[in-house]
């Protein structure tokens, strides 16, 4: 799934315009390589074009993975001019997501409760009666109702339900977004939904199957927003490396990257988000070796370090295809970032089963870990497994991130001296091409700016860089 930031606020916006934009808008790019089946193309015309904004915008308090902050932005242009109106995009991943979320809504609703709040995201599509009986909430919309125009009339907002049936979906539209608020890389869905049913997941029943964005419509986002300014697009999907599988002639994820290079000549820089391990292409492993613009990350949906909590929880890799994937990533780009999602304290994971996991995390030395604590979800077949007690999956959740923080900071210290290319967030800070986290030792930069910078030292926040 698109890699999850479970219990995190990724955007708090009441009008907020994205630093990029203005900051970036006019900066030259780069070019390159090959084709996909053409009957996988669409012509411009189908992309959803809004209007241009207008009236208040709306606050928007988005919990959980990219593809929900890029969804939040799609709310954001359908939502524009509506008075008092605060959305919350909820995530189900974990139940600490859920938590947060729902605080977040009666803290909205102490402190405007004159505002009518709309709830959406999966843990509304999932339990939308629930979230509609909180206070000050006055309607509740589905993941497919969500990005749709009609659903944010004034008349509209005053329907409390409307959640369809999300098994039934079986297409995605793409929504054209060229602004992404207080961000300086924008995101771009690809793709939609999970066909898999690892044990411990509920979010297929949030999404829905798995359903891709054709070719054609992903092109003109890209290329929207390299007009708006963006030199880094971040291709964000559920199940993202099963991109292709329901389009005319199967083409796979690589196939999309190439094109979207190759048509869009102007973007500097192109990242994905999670992967499966075992379903990376060839075509991916082409781009990492040879083409500059392709970013040199990789971030694995892992989830575990032993083969037998890998198998319970219905992975469809074992430790050993990991293993491959790291090693062919480091010789292709012995620079390589990569990171991966880890569920800590999964049912019926013992001291011997947790310690194969925190030992091949060690071993990997994987520089940006993603971990939390494993969390049920009703209706799951992990939920009815035998639980280990939630002090212990924090206890092995705090060690496995001793384990990433110790692997990250040998993995800065290997960049040291090194020139980087870093997208600047701040004026300060930034995000070199293999995502490393990167301060300014001295001065400031435009936000927005690609700069060449080389690290110096460090520090408990990365690496600590001057200008050339």
């Amino acid at each position: 799934m698109s890699r999850p930031d479970a219990g995190t606020l990724h955007a708090v916006g009441a009008g907020a315009r994205p630093a990029s934009a203005a900051a970036v808008a006019g900066h030259g790019q780069g070019g390159a390589p090959d084709p996909v089946d053409g009957a996988t193309q669409v012509a411009a015309a189908a992309i959803h074009v809004p209007p241009a904004p207008s009236g208040p915008a709306p606050e928007i308090l988005t919990f959980g993975c990219r593809l929900n902050t890029w969804e939040s932005e799609v709310m954001r242009n359908h939502a524009q001019g509506l008075e008092n109106v605060i959305i919350v995009n909820t995530c189900a991943v974990t139940g600490e997501a859920e938590r947060q979320a729902r605080q977040a809504i009666r803290k909205a609703h102490r402190n405007n409760p004159g505002a009518r709040i709309v709830v959406t995201g999966c843990a509304a599509q999932i339990d939308p009666d629930r979230w509609s009986a909180l206070p000050g909430v006055a309607r509740v919309l589905g993941n497919e109702e969500k990005l749709k125009a009609e659903s944010w009339s004034p008349a509209a907002l005053s329907v409390p339900l409307a959640v369809s049936d999300i098994m039934a979906a079986h297409e995605t539209a793409a929504h054209l977004v060229t602004e992404f608020a207080g961000r300086t890389r924008a995101f771009v869905q690809v793709q939609q939904g999970c066909d898999h049913r690892c044990t411990f997941c509920i979010i297929p029943f949030g999404r829905g199957p798995s359903r891709s964005v054709p070719v054609g419509a992903v092109v003109e986002q890209v290329r929207a927003l390299v007009g708006a300014g963006y030199r880094e697009v971040v291709l964000t999907g559920v199940d993202m490396t099963s991109w292709g599988a329901d389009l005319p002639g199967r083409p796979t994820l690589g196939q999309l990257c190439r094109r979207v290079l190759r048509l869009v000549p102007e973007l500097e820089r192109l990242r994905l988000s999670s992967v499966d391990p075992v379903e990376i292409d060839e075509g991916i492993w082409q781009l990492l070796e040879a083409e500059p613009r392709f970013m040199p990350y990789l971030h694995l949906s892992l989830q575990a370090g032993a083969d037998l909590i890998l198998k319970r929880m219905k992975r469809r890799h074992l430790v050993a295809d990991v293993v491959r994937v790291v090693e062919r990533a480091r010789a292709l780009r012995p620079d390589i970032g990569i990171g991966a999602d880890v569920i800590a304290g999964f049912p019926t994971e013992d001291e011997g089963l947790f310690e194969e996991t925190r030992q091949f995390l060690a071993d990997m030395a994987l520089p940006y870990l993603h971990v939390f604590p494993y969390s049920e979800r009703p209706g799951t077949p992990a939920a009815r497994m035998r639980a280990v007690p939630v002090p212990e999956r924090r206890a092995r959740a705090a060690s496995l991130r001793a384990v990433g923080e110790a692997s990250a900071a040998r993995y800065y210290a290997s960049l040291l001296g090194r020139p980087l290319h870093v997208l600047m967030e701040t004026a300060t800070t930034g995000h070199s091409e293999q995502f490393a986290p990167v301060r300014l030792a001295q001065g400031e930069a435009a936000v927005g700016d690609i700069m060449t910078l080389v690290p110096v030292s460090v520090d408990a926040t990365g690496l600590v860089a001057e200008r050339i």
